[in-house]
This record gives C-alpha cells, sequence and structure tokens, in this order.
C-alpha cells in the first residue's frame, strides 16, 4: 500500500485547518513512527487483499489468496484479532455493496488528488465504491485510543473530493456518505450530505488550504494538537503563551501566590476551565519531551532522571513452579482461579456475530461515569439517574421507614 505523504495530507487536514502553519513548521521534523502505526498498516493490507479477494481480481483462487495472507500473518505485528476486525471493515462494505441494485464500482488503497481545493494535496483513500447517483467512501482505523467519527470528518471530505475529481466526469454523483469503521472500539459511523455540500466546503477551505502552503496564518491551540499527534504538541511556542496565560491569570503577578478571593464562584470555574482545557496534556506532552531529550543523552536545564521504581519478576517461571511443587505446595498456591476472558477479547475470538448469538442475551451496559466536557460537545447532556430516596421522597411509604 503506499507511503507516501502530502504537505496537506488528508489524514493532517483536521490540524492543519485549525492551525495552518503547523504544516510547514512539521515537515521539518522527522517523520515519527511506532508500533501502533506498523500494526495499523499491516491491517490495512489485509483489508485490501480481502477487497482484491471480494470484489477486484475476481480470478484470485483460494490458494493465490491464502498464500498472499499466511505471508502477511507471517508479519511479527500480526495479531489472530486481525482475522476478525479486517472481515467487519469487508462485511461493513459489502452491505454498501449489495444495497445497489447493480454491482457498484469498487477500488481499494486508491490514490485521489484534491490539489484543486489544497496545494498538491493526495491521499490514499481504503476504499471507494460508486454506483448511479452516489459516491461511498470507507476508512478502516485501527487505533483502540482516539474513537474517529465520519460526522463532517474532512479527511474523509478531502477523499470524497479526489474520488468525484477522479470519477465525476463518469457518473452523475449527488450523494456522498462517509463511513467510518473501527472495529477495536466497536465504532461504525457514517455521515451524508450532498456533492453540492461537498463542493461547497471544498471551496470554503481553498484560502485557508493557500495559507498552510505557504506556512503563513494563526497557530492555533485546540483537541487536534494532541488527537493528531502534532509533532510540536510539546514545544508549540503557542502552546507555550496559551497554557501560561492561563496560570498568570490565576496567580498574584508579584507573588506568585493564588489570586484572592480563596474560593472562586461557578462563573470563573467554567471561564477557567474552557481556557485551561488543554494544560494538563501540553504538560503531559512537555514531560515527554524533556524525559526523551534526557535519555537521549542531551541536557534540560535544572532537570535530570533517576531510576524509576521496579516491579520484581521471576526470570525461570518453570524452574520456579518446579521448586514450588517440590516443596509439596498445592498448585492453587501457584496459579490463580480460572477466570473469563475480558468481554472485549471474547468478542474478538467468537466474532461479532457469534459473540451477539451466543453472549449477547447476558451483556448489559450499566452508565458510563459522568465525565466533564465543554457544553458544545455533539454528545448528549447525561441524565443523572436518581437515588431510591430522592425518586421516593426519603421514605419508603410501605414501612415508614429512612430509605438506607
Amino acid at each position: 500500500m503506499p507511503s507516501e505523504h502530502a504537505l496537506l495530507s488528508a489524514s493532517s487536514s483536521h490540524k492543519w485547518l485549525h492551525c495552518p502553519p503547523s504544516a510547514r513548521l512539521e515537515a521539518e521534523k522527522p517523520d515519527q513512527t511506532s508500533e501502533y502505526a506498523r500494526e495499523g498498516s499491516l491491517a490495512h493490507s489485509i483489508c485490501e487483499l480481502k477487497l482484491q479477494k471480494t470484489f477486484i481480481e475476481k480470478g484470485m483462487t483460494t490458494r493465490q489468496f491464502n498464500t498472499r495472507m499466511n505471508k502477511l500473518k507471517k508479519d511479527p505485528l500480526y495479531k489472530p484479532e486481525m482475522e476478525n476486525n479486517t472481515e467487519e471493515y469487508l462485511d461493513h462494505i459489502k452491505q454498501i455493496a449489495y444495497s445497489f441494485q447493480t454491482p457498484p464500482m469498487v477500488v481499494a488503497e486508491k490514490r485521489v488528488d484534491y490539489s484543486k481545493w489544497a496545494p498538491e494535496g493526495f491521499g490514499t483513500s481504503d476504499c471507494i465504491l460508486i454506483g448511479g447517483a452516489e459516491l461511498h467512501v470507507v476508512d478502516y482505523k485501527n487505533g483502540k485510543g482516539v474513537m474517529v467519527s465520519a460526522y463532517d470528518n474532512p479527511q474523509m471530505k478531502l477523499y470524497a473530493l479526489g474520488a468525484y475529481d477522479a470519477y465525476g466526469f463518469l457518473f452523475p454523483i449527488h450523494k456522498v456518505v462517509l463511513h467510518i469503521v473501527q472495529p477495536n472500539l466497536n465504532n461504525i459511523s457514517s455521515f451524508e450530505l450532498s456533492l453540492e455540500e461537498l463542493l461547497a466546503w471544498g471551496e470554503k477551505i481553498k484560502p485557508i488550504a493557500q495559507l498552510a502552503y505557504e506556512g503563513k496564518g494563526d497557530f492555533c491551540q485546540g483537541e487536534w494538537c494532541d488527537k493528531c499527534f502534532c509533532k510540536l504538541n510539546a514545544t508549540c511556542r503557542k502552546r507555550m503563551e496559551d497554557n501560561m496565560e492561563v496560570m498568570k491569570d490565576a496567580t498574584e503577578e508579584d507573588t506568585g501566590k493564588p489570586k484572592l478571593p480563596a474560593e472562586i464562584s461557578t462563573e470563573e470555574i467554567g471561564a477557567i476551565l474552557k481556557r485551561a482545557m488543554f494544560l494538563e496534556n501540553w504538560v503531559k506532552k512537555l514531560k515527554k519531551f524533556a524525559l526523551d531529550t534526557l535519555v537521549a543523552g542531551k541536557e534540560i536545564p535544572g532537570w535530570k532522571i533517576i531510576e524509576g521504581r521496579s516491579n520484581r519478576v521471576i526470570k525461570d517461571k518453570d524452574a520456579a513452579v518446579k521448586a514450588i511443587l517440590d516443596a509439596e505446595y498445592e498448585e492453587a498456591v501457584i496459579y490463580k482461579p480460572r477466570e473469563m476472558v475480558a468481554l472485549g477479547e471474547l468478542e474478538k475470538l467468537l466474532g461479532k456475530k457469534d459473540f451477539e448469538k451466543y453472549v449477547g442475551p447476558y451483556v448489559e451496559k450499566p452508565q458510563g461515569a459522568p465525565t466533564l466536557v465543554p457544553e458544545d460537545d455533539r454528545r448528549p447532556a447525561m441524565k443523572i439517574r436518581p437515588s431510591a430516596e430522592e425518586a421516593f421522597g426519603g421514605k419508603n411509604k410501605y414501612n415508614n421507614t429512612e430509605v438506607q
């Protein structure tokens, strides 16, 4: 699968659309990779192979498919869960394809060019389906940390623009549907918009994309700093200025002590949280940058590294077990009681269909813990369930006793 990246890549568009000059600055930094990214690339290769077998290379024999699949499975990063995850992706694309009256055109890992809207812009779309007046763009996400939504997703819209530019002259496209399949978080989402809305958005971002390409515009701190893995998320001066300004407003300039009065109002709390919502993440990134710098043998004035706490490990478990049993201790002393694997792991082992069939009737999802977010967050506000005391007025009318 292609690995070349554009300066204004679709995958980083959420970042450069909000913070245009970051694109040029990041281009000066070395590329960063991780085991998670390599795992994602392997999963994408499996997705591509399955799409080719199902829709594209109709002449591919089972033997040829298995040979290519076994080669991918020999990768040290391969995990058995990738089989079910990629099947879920394939199933979703099958559902889309079979919803057409006639078989749609299906392409996998297609390089699309959206340079009409973002200078030198291009990217690789995981899957594109076009039939009749509909264009579907599907993206596989292997991540387990950040849930990605198809709703108004700029990466997907750039892919859709590129797909329209490539195939619009062949198909009378009127409807565009964006899909995200993220099996590791049980997340499948779709977002529909008209071709006119997509093209209007493309025109709207043109001046921003031009600023980003030229390295101009204003720096802006936001969720994109961390969620989009900005290479400057620790050392960005704009982040420092924004976050230190919050600290400055909360302390006396001459003494550095908290400002009076000692107790702040709920209005002040709301305003401070809005301004300080990225402070914690920035400090974490700052600490990691400083630690990595010191570990690399460089200096951070005023700081040093020490050896942290470590836990004891048994270097030869088989020998240790034998020694314990030879001393006539029972096995129950050594081993944990048998317990069921976690639900997520069980679902991956059984597959979604069998999990729902055999385990689904016995699964319930309790109310999640309250989580603080800004009021403009798209998720609905949590409804606090009343306690028994609140629900029944504090007394049990059947026995006239206080509810405990």
